[in-house]
């Protein structure tokens, strides 16, 4: 059974930039399983209902500006999978979340730009998810919940955010991490791997430097999708972490 995963997607310009972390995700594939499929949350495509892609095939979404030309030449034309979206969509109805589809809207940054790292291919198909921020944190933990069986079909379910993403603290002449940013992260790393959901769910009040960390919460819900997807071992393991620009982390979590 695949494990799920949470993956900081960073800056666009993630898939341009050579580091640890890109050299990381580029090296992920090779250990594990290959995927029949890919359902991923990305914390850029926000509705406040659950919607599911269900495309033929994705176009490239440039949901972004200022950035290097080439990034605007990048493409990721994976296709999608309309019995998996379906199949999605009756697994969240049995825990009585409603969801509807979307055939129309591709992949953003926050998917393609981790992906074309994972897989550069694009040989494996994708279905895309909105997050939706009104959402309590347990509601957003219940939703990977729903769809934890798909790993049991050899598809590999991803959330795509960040846990310290905060642009207006970004220190462009930062040589290390902020102390604050990796305090905030070693607290999240403590209830994670103590599988500490009543903690987690109310980290707002509990985490250190939180409102910081977290100023609005779309980054962070893919982290509690991927959790709930992951819970039914309740095991939970950080395979990389680092930062840009003083507080921008890069990490990658593995639900079990």
């Amino acid at each position: 059974m695949i494990p799920a995963y949470f993956f900081a997607h960073g800056a666009p310009s993630l898939v341009l930039e050579r580091h640890a972390y890109t050299d990381f995700l580029a090296g992920f594939a090779g250990g594990i399983a290959r995927p029949k499929a890919i359902v991923l949350f990305s914390a850029h495509w926000e509705r406040t209902e659950q919607t599911i892609g269900a495309v033929d095939a994705h176009e490239t979404i440039y949901d972004f500006s200022g950035f290097q030309e080439e990034l605007y030449r990048i493409t990721y034309p994976a296709v999608g999978d309309r019995k998996l979206s379906e199949n999605i969509q009756a697994l969240l109805a049995k825990h009585g979340i409603p969801s509807g589809f979307d055939g129309a809207r591709g992949l953003d940054h926050g998917a393609w730009a981790v992906l074309k790292l994972l897989y550069p291919d694009a040989d494996i198909p994708v279905v895309a998810m909105s997050v939706n921020r009104h959402l309590t944190n347990e509601e957003q933990y219940r939703i990977g919940s729903a769809l934890a069986e798909l790993r049991e079909q050899d598809v590999l379910v991803i959330g795509s955010g960040g846990t310290v993403h905060n642009l207006r603290r970004l220190n462009w002449r930062a040589g290390e991490a902020d102390a604050w940013a990796e305090e905030f992260d070693r607290w999240l790393q403590g209830k994670l791997e103590a599988w500490d959901t009543e903690a987690l769910f109310d980290y707002r009040n509990q985490a250190p430097y939180a409102q910081d960390a977290v100023p609005t919460n779309e980054h962070f819900i893919p982290l509690l999708i991927a959790m709930g997807a992951g819970s039914r071992n309740r095991e939970a393991k950080l395979l990389h972490r680092s930062y840009q620009l003083g507080s921008l982390s890069l990490s990658c979590w593995q639900f079990d």
